[in-house]
């Protein structure tokens, strides 16, 4: 016990100590050139995929765990080597459960006593309150089976009629798609409200950090989990006071009028355009058939190119004003003041759009204006970046996109440098 407490207490204070010299929160845009970043290293939750799970977790296919971890460690350490802070998800968490508000919440998130029942719960808070901060944090991600539950004295109808595998806390294998639990605007954070059940306490991480890990001590909200559904792979900051939202699988009309609304009121945005998309695994989210490249220029499917339309939400008079929809490109180039966007295609020809487009070539991290990092293997759509003047830099992905998402769903910016002599107006 006094070990563990004094654990902690080091752990504060060394938080306290890199925390002097860091850059609070600020996102105003997808393509500012890049500060700071959170980026989740896949674990153990990967290694819970199975044949028999993997797809109500959401995954494609079963990953090879060393090699994911491999291309994220490269995948990391080229945004290091851009001058970016890669900050983790894991060490976060950590480092936030040494605050007992923390642990309490997290322990609370974990434990479903609905499906439990009381007594099986009650020893595993029990449980779980006692084990060290790192301890903890990598039972919330990675989960835990009931052949994993402490002991107890008694019986149970509800061990004996679960198998030994089978999840007592289920696993977060898409917590490492950190751009969907949270978005940053401005000097806030949005906290998603997750659609799919496989993925709603990823909400309650990503929570529990920004309101007890000391980095973000002075951050204030957007938007809270418990609203109306919104991810962040559907949220574009297409410049500073211009973003769009895509409405489909994961993002509700409801979620985007909301986290409007949240903004107008906050002064973040003057123009967020709501752009309905098709609900199908192949384009889950905006962010998987347009990401931003350039100040002006955005990487885009095709295929959808002519038929992508927006509705145009501005504040007015106290009231929200709706108009459109109208062509999306025409619409985003109004709202950013600017002629037009450009728009590079993903692929050559319409067979290897769409294979590219399936293999997230259209999901794109900008790191600066026009230097963006992509899956090596979309080669067409990388080469017609280069062409266009955009500099790739490539990254392996042949496991990390087992669970469908490129370089940006990967990566939540926490803090990018203000765009300068674009010509776009600032709110």
């Amino acid at each position: 016990m006094f070990h563990r407490k004094w654990t902690r207490s080091a752990t504060v204070l060394f938080v306290r100590a890199r925390l002097r010299h860091v850059t609070r929160p600020h996102v105003q845009s997808e393509v500012g050139p890049l500060n700071s970043v959170v980026l989740h290293r896949p674990g153990s939750e990967l290694k819970r995929l199975t044949p028999r799970n993997n797809d109500q977790l959401l995954f494609d296919a079963i990953p090879w765990v060393d090699r994911a971890q491999e291309e994220h460690d490269a995948f990391a350490e080229v945004l290091r080597g851009r001058g970016v802070e890669v900050l983790l998800l894991r060490d976060l968490l950590t480092e936030a459960l040494t605050d007992a508000r923390a642990r309490a919440a997290a322990v609370h998130a974990g434990v479903d006593e609905l499906r439990l029942g009381g007594d099986v719960a009650d020893a595993l808070r029990s449980h779980l309150s006692g084990v060290t901060d790192a301890t903890l944090a990598e039972v919330l991600i990675g989960g835990m089976t009931f052949e994993e539950l402490p002991r107890a004295e008694g019986d149970s109808l509800v061990r004996r009629m679960h198998r030994p595998h089978d999840f007592a806390i289920e696993p977060l294998p898409n917590l490492l798609f950190t751009r969907d639990s949270s978005v940053w605007i401005g000097d806030r954070v949005a906290i998603a409200a997750l659609a799919m059940p496989a993925r709603r306490r990823e909400s309650a991480i990503t929570d529990l950090i920004y309101a007890y890990h000391p980095r973000f001590s002075h951050a204030a909200r957007a938007y809270g989990a418990h609203s109306a559904p919104v991810e962040g792979g559907d949220v574009l900051l297409l410049a500073p006071g211009v973003v769009a939202i895509g409405v489909g699988e994961r993002t509700t009309p409801a979620g985007a009028e909301s986290l409007a609304r949240s903004m107008f009121a906050d002064d973040l945005a003057h123009t967020v355009l709501a752009v309905p998309i098709e609900q199908t695994r192949a384009s889950m989210h905006l962010d998987t058939v347009c990401t931003m490249v350039d100040r002006d220029a955005v990487v885009m499917y095709p295929a959808i190119q002519h038929s992508l339309r927006a509705y145009a939400l501005r504040p007015k008079d106290g009231e929200l004003d709706v108009s459109g929809p109208a062509p999306f490109l025409d619409a985003a180039a109004e709202a950013m003041g600017i002629d037009r966007l450009r728009v590079i295609d993903t692929g050559l020809d319409p067979v290897t759009a769409e294979r590219e487009q399936w293999e997230d070539g259209n999901n794109t991290l900008a790191v600066a204006p026009g230097v963006v990092v992509a899956y090596e293997r979309n080669a067409e759509t990388n080469a017609r970046l280069e062409e266009a003047g955009i500099e790739v830099l490539r990254i392996s992905g042949s496991e990390l996109g087992s669970g469908r998402g490129g370089p940006r769903c990967m990566s939540c910016p926490i803090s990018r440098a203000q765009l300068s002599d674009t010509g776009i107006p600032a709110t």
